[in-house]
């Protein structure tokens, strides 16, 4: 089965062959430019990646922007076959930049906020090896995690007054995932709510700077 591709914004290219790849998505009734500024705000530390805004293919049932997944009427039940049924698709839009870009998945970056950080995490269950880190910005798994993601790290920062999506979802995760062996990490920040402020964009940076994708030091 094909998927069509949803539309992307390239944020970053650079001089030479990208030796990174950084795909960002952006939560339900989003944009592709609502994750912009967080991909242009690495551009100085991933001056070798590519840096794309990717945008999910269906238009939102909230009224505006767009989704990988309904979310009317959904329930801690549906939840899973609805991201189920997205998985291929997102799948696909990864292998697909992976091949323009030349980059295999050791070197490919998942940055997701919200409904992207779920797409993200459930990820790493559906398609290990996937990518080599992923960051879940204000997400949940739609399940709880059943096996490692090795060789994925994985970085959960979520603010610790968010109403739309408790911290006590990336908790959950950081405790299961740690059960498991992963490699995971976990940063709360405190007075924030559903949404990206500098420090997180500082705390993306800052593991950036520290790791190369797909080692993160181990």
């Amino acid at each position: 089965m094909t998927h069509p591709l949803p539309h992307a914004i390239t944020v970053h290219t650079p001089v030479t062959p990208p030796r990174r790849l950084v795909l960002l998505f952006h939560g339900v009734g989003a944009r592709p430019t609502d994750m912009v500024p967080l991909g242009q705000g690495l551009v100085d530390v991933l001056g070798d990646a590519l840096i794309v805004s990717i945008q999910s293919p269906h238009p939102s049932g909230m009224g505006a922007g767009w989704e990988w997944f309904a979310v009317n009427g959904i329930t801690e039940d549906n939840r899973v076959q609805r991201v189920a049924q997205a998985m291929p698709g997102f799948v696909a839009t990864v292998r697909h930049w992976q091949q323009q870009a030349q980059v295999d998945a050791a070197h490919t970056v998942l940055i997701g906020f919200s409904q992207g950080a779920i797409m993200v995490l459930e990820a790493t269950q559906a398609q290990p090896g996937l990518a080599g880190q992923t960051f879940a910005l204000a997400g949940r798994f739609a399940a709880a995690p059943q096996r490692s993601p090795a060789p994925t790290s994985v970085h959960l920062l979520h603010g610790d007054a968010d109403r739309v999506m408790p911290v006590a979802h990336a908790e959950a995760a950081f405790a299961q995932l740690g059960t498991l062996g992963a490699h995971v990490t976990l940063q709360r920040f405190e007075g924030l709510g559903h949404g990206i402020d500098p420090r997180v964009l500082a705390a993306v940076r800052q593991h950036m700077q520290t790791a190369q994708p797909g080692t993160d030091g181990h």
